[in-house]
């Protein structure tokens, strides 16, 4: 079983110029926890739930912090996003995909076509359960 097996194909994605604001939204009605951040079609980084958290969405406590959250939004993804993305290629197995999920401590990884950097889908641990499952008695 590879990534191609097993991706989300045509994953929704931003570019790094999308406000952060926009990012939650999307996130929110598409019901997603990941969002690849890709440059014309090449992959650039990836923003989750978890980079969200760390604006302190649920520490709004006084108008002040209200306001300097409401600041934050208009960023821009990236600016919240971590550098040095880490993707598999189509090829991957679902053993390597998974090592890579427990090593880095990523609960999902963007797919690329083989020696490119050019989105094709994204494997996030659910996708892995699922595969699994049937193997599950």
């Amino acid at each position: 079983m590879t990534a191609e097996d097993i991706m989300t194909s045509n994953p929704v994605t931003v570019s790094e110029r999308t406000t952060i604001d926009e990012a939650l939204r999307l996130m929110g009605e598409r019901d997603i926890r990941h969002l690849p951040v890709v440059r014309g079609q090449d992959v650039i980084g990836i923003v989750s739930d978890r980079d969200f958290r760390s604006l302190g969405l649920s520490l709004v406590q006084d108008a002040a912090t209200s306001q300097t959250l409401r600041a934050r939004l208009r960023d821009h993804v990236g600016d919240l996003m971590a550098g040095g993305v880490v993707t598999v290629d189509t090829e991957a197995t679902l053993k390597e995909i998974i090592g890579l999920l427990l090593d880095e401590k990523l609960s999902a990884v963007p797919v690329v076509s083989p020696g490119t950097t050019e989105l094709v889908g994204i494997v996030s641990y659910v996708d892995v359960l699922r595969a699994l499952e049937d193997e599950v008695d």
